[in-house]
């Protein structure tokens, strides 16, 4: 067991109770001093096992907090679960963990972000498992026992509890570990909460809330080329540039600063980022010839994986030292410029609202280009002053800042006052439960009963008093929601009831444990069971994306004749009919048709620029749509399979290989290789090594050759085989 320094409280990390070789890994970070909230969460008993809330700004040193914490458990025998809402997030919490609690110890830390449908009993021989949310209730769904082994949870980000999506899977979460680990120390982090009163009643934690910020924080109206700042203080900025953005962007950039702008549209974002860049180009003072010829090679870098005109156009940009960062890219270019951008190569981002919430990435200024945004069916709305102020955390790079600025545009006098007073002195929304909703009730009620956690209607009320939901209003507000939805499982057969017991199906604990959404069971069970004789790969591609949980991405308005054209085409082979064009759910109907071609483009070998091309659909539209279609194509055919459904398990479990490594049905023994995607599974294909079997006649010398690899990828391969 690792020795511990013992010695009074003090602001030195020497100081503290923790293992010698946490404070070694500290002291080589140059941490040395806590910071204020740290200091408050250690006299709150953080160390000595009491639950904490802490909502402090960004970069006030809440992770370590919980870090320093963790370490004792870990000493102790203790299993640490890090929660976190985004698998971009859990990258870079496990390089922290491994640098300050792995290091120097014979600790071991994991991820856990994918695959639905397994306990992963490998996780038991690790001690910080860090997992997103979602993943979580997964596992918790397959009933992991190493779970029971856990003595921390931390919460990061627990304000999302208030997020319809996200928060009601991370509120269950929540609940169910409470009860399944009573004894478990909770830690809950959060930079924005205004009601953290209600959250530490709910997770018995004692509540710490300090603004202190360890680069301090300012924040303005920016109109023109004049700032006023909250205190009162008034700036002029240089004229630089014409347009107002790129104005404030290149006033900080000549400063020494890096900036962050927040656009509403993916749009936006990439126009702000090629006026930005081409600003950059016109002032070669800008940025260093050094640093061009970094940015090259980060450039560079971009095109490695795929060429397309979107991504060379932000290869082009980076070169210039700015980017756009949004959902469309993939997770090879969010890295990229994620790391350009830490590495204060790039000057300029332009993102959209995810990033607020994702990943940490401070800049000198943030600049917040308008506070509406327009959701479709509801027009231009306001957005949460939450949401206002995760972008103000951002400003404000520790080591490299001595002050933070967060300014918003404002285009007229009214704006002005509006946004001073909703957003610079709005005060922060409540965090409330979204539990209610219909959608996430059904998929949690089932997956609670499913797991044997309750047996009776009495049993499921009383788990919901349990939750946040039961905190704020106690479970007979949703009484009525949750007996229609008992109706509604009862009814497609997922669960029986049986006088006030409740109990599962075997269906049903298979659907619960593929992590769907019980709608999406039903729609494809009644499918499957009114389906014609035949069908093709088509029709089981528009099965798919008619489920919920396909995302509706972004991509070209194809016509209403191209899509009833080729609909025309497979109709004879859909497994869901056409339906009449006068129906209210036929634009639903095409809309899959138009989904269902983009996937077949891609299972058909379709090269990805061409597809983008094609389809107007972005690297990481394509990437969530291909990883959810994938997941409903391996569901079919266990709901399949479970049902007695036989015609459909081996055509489903074709498919889902197919889409998982985009190529056609004779690749997919190739592509199961590590190292081999569906480029090299075709070159090799046609060459002749048209199976394992004559691929193991290959030499060395052969897949270099054909696949223009080094020799120790061909070694890796053909260890393979």
């Amino acid at each position: 067991m690792p020795a511990f320094i013992v010695r009074r409280m003090a602001l030195n990390i020497r100081d503290l109770p923790i293992p010698q070789y946490v404070v070694e890994n500290l002291v080589k970070k140059n941490i040395s001093q806590l910071y204020p909230p740290q200091i408050e969460a250690i006299k709150a008993g953080i160390l000595k096992g009491e639950n904490i809330i802490l909502s402090t700004p960004t970069a006030s040193g809440k992770t370590l907090a919980a870090l320093l914490t963790a370490s004792l458990h870990l000493t102790r025998g203790g299993k640490v679960l890090y929660l976190v809402p985004l698998r971009a997030l859990a990258s870079e919490k496990i390089a922290e963990i491994n640098e300050i609690l792995c290091s120097g110890s014979n600790f071991k830390a994991a991820i856990s972000t994918g695959d639905y449908d397994s306990s992963d009993p490998w996780l038991q021989a690790y001690d910080v498992i860090v997992s997103t949310n979602e993943k979580a209730d997964s596992l918790l769904r397959h009933g992991a026992q190493w779970i029971r082994d856990i003595s921390l949870v931390i919460l990061d980000e627990l304000h999302l509890i208030r997020d319809s999506e996200r928060g009601p899977t991370l509120e269950m979460v929540i609940t169910r570990l409470k009860r399944t680990l009573p004894k478990a120390q909770y830690i809950g982090l959060s930079a924005t909460i205004s009601n953290a009163g209600d959250l530490g009643k709910w997770l018995n934690a004692k509540v710490i809330q300090l603004d202190w910020r360890p680069v301090p924080l300012k924040e303005g109206i920016l109109s023109d080329s004049k700032i006023e700042f909250k205190d009162g203080e008034v700036r002029e900025l240089k004229i630089l540039h014409k347009n107002i953005v790129v104005n404030a962007v290149l006033n900080i950039v000549e400063e020494g600063g890096q900036a962050l702008v927040f656009a509403s549209t993916r749009k936006k974002a990439e126009d702000y980022a090629l006026k930005i860049a081409q600003a950059f180009i016109e002032r070669l003072d800008t940025i260093s010839w050094e640093e061009r010829d970094r940015l090259r090679e980060y450039a560079t870098e971009l095109l490695v994986e795929e060429r397309s005109s979107f991504i060379e156009n932000l290869a082009r940009l980076v070169e210039a030292g700015a980017a756009f960062h949004h959902a469309g890219l993939s997770s090879h270019h969010r890295r990229i410029i994620e790391e350009a951008f830490r590495n204060r190569f790039l000057k300029a981002v332009v993102a959209t609202p995810t990033l607020a919430a994702g990943v940490n990435l401070p800049a000198r200024m943030v600049l917040i280009t308008e506070v509406k945004r327009y959701i479709s069916g509801y027009g231009y709305q306001k957005i949460p002053v939450i949401e206002y102020k995760q972008f103000c955390g951002r400003a404000g790079r520790p080591l490299y800042d001595e002050i933070g600025y967060a300014l918003t545009v404002s285009r007229t006098n009214e704006e002005k006052e509006y946004i001073i007073q909703e957003y610079i002195n709005g005060e922060l929304e409540k965090i409330v439960s979204r539990l209610s909703s219909e959608k996430h009730l059904r998929t949690h009620v089932l997956s609670i009963i499913s797991s044997a956690e309750v047996d009776s209607i009495p049993s499921l009320l009383d788990f919901f008093e349990e939750t946040y939901l039961g905190q704020l209003y106690g479970s007979k507000s949703v009484r009525s929601k949750i007996e229609s939805t008992i109706e509604f499982l009862k009814l497609y057969g997922f669960i029986e009831v049986n006088g006030r017991s409740l109990k599962a199906t075997k269906l049903g604990v298979r659907v619960s444990q593929l992590y769907i959404d019980p709608l999406t069971a039903k729609i494809l069970l009644e499918n499957f069971r009114e389906a014609p004789p035949t069908s093709n790969t088509f029709g089981m591609l528009h099965l798919i994306a008619l489920t919920p949980e396909i995302p509706r991405i972004p991509m070209k308005r194809l016509s209403i004749s191209l899509l009833e054209e080729y609909l025309e085409k497979n109709k004879d082979w859909m497994i869901v009919p056409p339906s009449d064009p006068d129906d209210a759910c036929y634009d639903e109907y095409l809309d899959a048709v138009r989904l269902a071609m983009v996937l077949e483009g891609w299972i058909e070998e379709l090269p990805e620029a061409e597809l983008y091309e094609r389809f107007g659909v972005q690297p990481g539209d394509m990437a969530a749509l291909r990883e959810t279609a994938e997941w409903i194509a391996y569901s079919a055919s266990q709901i399949a399979k479970v049902s007695g459904i036989t015609r459909f398990i081996i055509p489903f479990e074709k498919l889902t290989e197919r889409i998982k490594y985009g190529v056609k049905e004779e690749l997919i023994p190739l592509t199961r290789l590590k190292g081999i995607g569906r480029v090299r599974a075709r070159a090799l294909y046609r060459a002749g090594y048209t199976s394992i079997e004559k691929l193991r006649s290959a030499t060395i010398e052969d897949l270099t050759r054909i696949l223009g690899i080094g020799r120790k990828t061909a070694e890796k391969i053909l260890e393979q085989v």
